[in-house]
């Protein structure tokens, strides 16, 4: 039966010194795990194409069925805490996606890989949420900016190092490897989270009843939406009918979804949570700042890759220097929380992410790797400002026994808002394409003294080496290249661009957080 714990400060988990590092550390490895293998197949899915003898819109399903799996564990991760408790529940997730890893490396067809990419995000899912809530947990008041600092190097720096490597393994070893690889990083995981952490005393155990509604019409909706966002831009989004079908089927279910668990007396996930305005507010300026970081590890290797030529391996270390400045901003930040007001952290955070992105807005084919770095570290430092603070002043207010349910709440605003990045970011891509390459051609005219100049200059430049014969249509060939290079980097260039107003327009919102983040023994025991 469901059972209610009051409890005071003292009665709260308190690990000693030692001990919350060791805690900490363990929770962030699986955590680091979860999120790097929703990117590290991504450098591997040409491989997977060659031998398992798919295209590429097929194959693009191994990270579909990821995402899917892993999202509906991320939301279910509290009701399955008061089922289990929550270190049962973090082992056997790791358990799950040890098993998923070895065997998706195994896999010889197609269905079974997709199969066993399921096993791997239902294992991977409730890590996330779980890791942060225990991170949260183990750490006194005094120091959870240490704590969500710790926890965010997991979040964030595993999208930056993914793709580098995937990339790695994939040249050296094969696409098999970069299941493998996660196996013995498992098995650590296992056994530090078995000797380190245990379930405090407040939480909820047992369930009186199964919210089957609630199971369903949120793996329905859930689904839907993931396999919209991720399949829209290759079947042209709203011109293709089960596109429509399945936004329709989304809607309806999310809505009632809704609906049902705000009259559930045990929801499958815990909406009223977002009564809490800290929690409520978090979570929107969480889902900018989410958009801002996936979107940018998505466009950032495409663009190195379509205009730079650079490979696979070169162009996930493109996102190095982000990673390295936010792996050296976040401990400065977790310090300075306790000193520093989160509306300033978080308004300082914002704005260097707006600057940065403002000047991945201007880039040119010209740019090189030493005109990235600055940029990015740039951008780097203000996603640890703004990710650290947001993650503590969102649970700051939250009671003890329901932080594991406002975890799942803040990954999944979080990482719904990085799917919604990647398709709305495709589709920007590919359809402003088209529009600046109609522009361009307009100019592409014997009319223009411009296009005179380009085509006498190329004339001349193939002039060595090509037979005159071939002279008109080669040169026109080289020219149509270049105005599609340029077209599609006035389309990266608009698809930076978009993210700086979101960033100018949530600004308001820190007005609606406290003017001070650490108050002494500010966290709640109790509802």
């Amino acid at each position: 039966m469901a059972s209610s714990v009051n409890v005071t400060a003292g009665d709260a988990f308190e690990p000693s010194q030692p001990g919350k590092w060791l805690v900490a550390a363990s929770v962030m490895l699986g955590t680091f795990l979860s999120v790097m293998d929703a990117t590290v197949v991504n450098v591997a899915m040409p491989h997977m194409m060659g031998s398992l003898g798919e295209d590429l819109l097929t194959i693009t399903w191994v990270s579909t069925a990821y995402s899917i799996a892993e999202i509906i564990m991320v939301t279910m991760a509290a009701w399955f805490t008061a089922l289990l408790g929550r270190k049962r529940l973090f082992l056997a997730s790791m358990f799950l996606f040890i098993v998923g890893s070895v065997l998706a490396g195994t896999s010889r067809t197609f269905g079974q890989l997709i199969f066993y990419r399921v096993i791997q995000g239902i294992g991977g899912g409730s890590l996330i949420p779980c890791s942060q809530a225990i991170a949260r947990e183990t750490f006194p008041p005094a120091e959870q900016g240490m704590a969500m600092a710790i926890f965010s190097m997991g979040v964030i720096f595993a999208p930056a190092i993914g793709p580098v490597i995937g990339g790695w393994l994939v040249d050296h070893y094969g696409w098999r490897w970069v299941f493998y690889i996660n196996v013995p990083f498992c098995i650590v995981g296992i056994m530090m989270v078995s000797a380190f952490v245990h379930d405090p005393p407040y939480l909820k155990r047992g369930i009186a009843r199964i919210d089957w509604g609630g199971i369903i019409l949120m793996t329905i909706g859930l689904t839907a939406v993931q396999v919209v966002l991720e399949r829209g831009e290759e079947v042209d989004w709203f011109a293709n009918n089960w596109i429509v079908a399945g936004t329709v089927i989304a809607a309806l279910a999310l809505a009632v979804l809704v609906i049902w668990e705000l009259r559930s007396d045990e929801p499958i996930v815990d909406l009223r949570l977002l009564r809490n305005g800290q929690l409520a507010v978090g979570c929107s300026l969480g889902a900018v700042v989410g958009f801002a970081l996936y979107g940018g590890s998505f466009l950032l290797p495409q663009f190195t890759q379509d205009l730079l030529n650079y490979p696979a391996y070169q162009a996930g270390l493109v996102l190095m220097p982000r990673a390295v400045a936010m792996m050296c901003a976040m401990p400065i930040i977790g310090r300075l929380y306790n000193h520093v007001s989160p509306r300033l952290l978080i308004g300082a955070g914002v704005a260097l992410l707006a600057g940065a992105y403002w000047q991945l807005c201007h880039l040119s084919l010209e740019v090189s790797y030493s005109t990235f770095t600055p940029i990015l570290i740039m951008s780097g430092i203000g996603m640890g400002a703004a990710m650290v603070t947001l993650a503590t002043i969102s649970l700051s207010t939250v009671p003890r026994p329901s932080m594991t349910g406002a975890s799942s709440l803040y990954t999944l605003t979080r990482r719904e808002s990085g799917n919604v990045a990647y398709a709305v970011l495709a589709t920007l891509v590919a359809r402003r394409e088209q529009y600046h390459r109609s522009v361009l051609i307009d100019y592409a005219s014997p009319l223009n003294p411009i296009f005179r100049q380009a085509q006498t200059g190329t004339r001349s430049t193939l002039g060595q080496s090509i037979n005159p014969v071939g002279f008109p249509g080669r040169s026109l060939m080289v020219l149509n290249d270049a105005i599609n290079r340029h077209a599609t980097m006035l389309a990266y260039n608009d698809a930076f661009f978009i993210v700086v107003p979101m960033f100018l327009l949530v600004l308001p919102l820190l007005f609606l957080l406290p003017v001070h983040g650490y108050v002494p023994d500010s966290m709640p025991e109790a509802e």
